[in-house]
């Protein structure tokens, strides 16, 4: 069974993101596993209070109960969406974000993280901005990352941006196991531009391989990337991109204000960031 780590802090986004994070747990046959962390105050020893043990206990305490509130809420929203029965299993802990579900991808085996790419007071560093293509990049597994305004549906259609390499070839072959579980087809995107270094030779050799699976090759000559990929998803109905992370500052660069702009005046999608 496939393990899903999916990082909650409760709020509407996060509450958005568990939707999709139960819809591929579904697909690939797998569990979640809800993290919920928290940061107690750094305190200087000369200058705490007598009492800042019981302080910390107090702020400790205060999140769990509330951990213990929202776990319910989540069950219920698991009911509403018909995943009540996914496996799901909660972990609450203190310290940094990051570095604890690097931790746990380590330490339980993780399959796939699913996140929401904003969310409430404590995540807006780690998932805001450039900073989430940089935590994305910097985990060893494959990640989901759900805008805040996209709405669960069914996969139909999935985009997978590729630059012809070898090593892609594994990648694709990832996403066409999802697709055909979705029972969904895959739409595959090479942006050709003066620098391109490959032939169509290539593009037939792969064409060739793949002539058994649910994937349509679309070769598109523009020299402005990202430009390409907005229109792809806009023009060919893409529910879920999932793309390589092998050029760590293009990647980053797709969660850049000017183009998560763009992407909003087409349509949201979830973006699947596939490691080497």
């Amino acid at each position: 069974m496939k393990r899903i780590l999916f990082p909650t802090d409760f709020s509407d986004v996060a509450n958005n993101a568990f939707v999709h994070a139960l819809g591929l747990a579904k697909l690939v046959h797998g569990e979640l596993i809800l993290l919920h962390t928290y940061e107690l105050p750094i305190v200087d020893n000369q200058f705490a209070p007598q009492n800042y043990q019981v302080l910390f206990d107090s702020l400790e305490l205060s999140n769990f109960e509330r951990f213990k509130d929202e776990v319910p809420k989540l069950r219920a929203i698991a009911e509403e969406n018909h995943f009540e029965d996914i496996k799901m299993s909660h972990m609450i802990m203190d310290g940094d974000l990051m570095y604890n579900i690097k931790e746990i991808i380590k330490k339980d085996k993780i399959d796939y993280v699913v996140m929401g790419t904003s969310g409430a007071t404590g995540w807006k560093e780690a998932f805001l901005g450039t900073n989430t293509g940089e935590a994305i990049v910097n985990l060893s597994v494959p990640v989901l990352s759900i805008p805040k305004d996209c709405k669960y549906t069914k996969i139909e259609t999935i985009g997978f941006t590729t630059r012809y390499r070898e090593k892609d070839k594994e990648a694709l072959k990832q996403v066409i196991k999802i697709a055909k579980a979705a029972n969904a087809k895959v739409k595959c995107l090479y942006v050709k531009t003066k620098a391109t270094d490959n032939t169509e030779a290539t593009f037939d050799e792969w064409k060739e391989q793949f002539k058994n699976d649910p994937v349509t090759f679309f070769v598109l000559p523009n020299e402005d990337v990202k430009e390409s990929i907005s229109d792809f998803i806009t023009h060919q109905e893409i529910d879920v991109l999932a793309m390589l992370t092998y050029k760590r500052s293009f990647f980053e660069s797709l969660f850049s204000s000017s183009f998560t702009e763009k992407m909003s005046y087409n349509s949201e999608v979830p973006i699947l960031a596939l490691q080497e």
